[in-house]
């Protein structure tokens, strides 16, 4: 009689997080290049996706098609079947990821929103809001948002909390690594999972102070961008593809 064994550490089943992650990526690098690009159909995508930012998954049916979760429903290797909760969460996650990545996008043409991070290059939220600062310097509006964002008490509060930063970074034109950000959404909907994510936010913060000080890394593109205040102003810049 033989016995099932779990595979090694190192090839163990991906966690639904990391799947998530996975699927995230996918999703918006096929977006993002058909964008850049100037593919019709994902600048029309990308429209459709960012009047759903800061707004619930099932508000918009239009976009179901769009953030398209049918690889989580599809029998995958590993011990155990997505459950219900663990679809719901996966499926708001990617929903909020996808449009506001749409949101970061708009207008900027020439180099992608999404930017998957690394050790020398971190790209969470904390680390966004940090390069918004100045060298040396931790301007206290820009904090204060970024723990307000983290006192939501829900998904869609927490949504449109980060919607006013990602509008900060779309002026600044600074990426974001919106795979890891969809993790950490499907995450922060978790027992224990907001102050999980609070402290990988946290550490993202200083690991930008510590390890991209590269002065080029904080030249913003497109101007200053105005911190103080509860909301974000909005960037109006507009392209012709950018109109629908």
């Amino acid at each position: 009689m033989t016995t099932a064994t779990a595979p090694p550490t190192d090839t163990a089943w991906p966690t639904v997080r990391k799947r998530v992650e996975k699927l995230a990526a996918e999703r918006i690098t096929a977006f993002q290049d058909g964008y850049l690009d100037d593919n019709p159909k994902d600048v029309a995508a990308l429209a459709r996706l960012r009047r759903g930012a800061g707004r619930e998954a099932g508000q918009l049916p239009d976009l179901w098609n769009l953030v398209d979760t049918t690889p989580l429903h599809e029998p995958h290797e590993g011990p155990h079947a997505l459950g219900e909760k663990q679809l719901a969460r996966a499926e708001d996650a990617l929903h909020v990821a996808l449009t506001l990545w749409a949101l970061h996008q708009q207008s900027r043409s020439k180099a992608g929103m999404h930017e998957a991070g690394s050790p020398g290059k971190p790209r969470g939220v904390g680390a966004a809001v940090r390069r918004m600062m100045k060298p040396g310097e931790i301007d206290e509006p820009l904090r204060k948002r970024l723990v307000r964002v983290g006192t939501a008490p829900d998904l869609t509060a927490l949504a449109q909390r980060l919607r006013d930063i990602v509008l900060l970074l779309r002026r600044e034109q600074f990426p974001l690594d919106y795979a890891l950000f969809a993790g950490q959404l499907y995450h922060w909907q978790q027992p224990g999972g907001p102050d999980a994510v609070r402290r990988e936010w946290g550490r993202s913060f200083h690991a930008w102070h510590e390890d991209d000080r590269n002065a080029g890394e904080r030249t913003p593109a497109a101007g200053p961008a105005t911190t103080t205040g509860t909301t974000a102003t909005p960037d109006t810049t507009t392209t012709d593809k950018d109109a629908s």
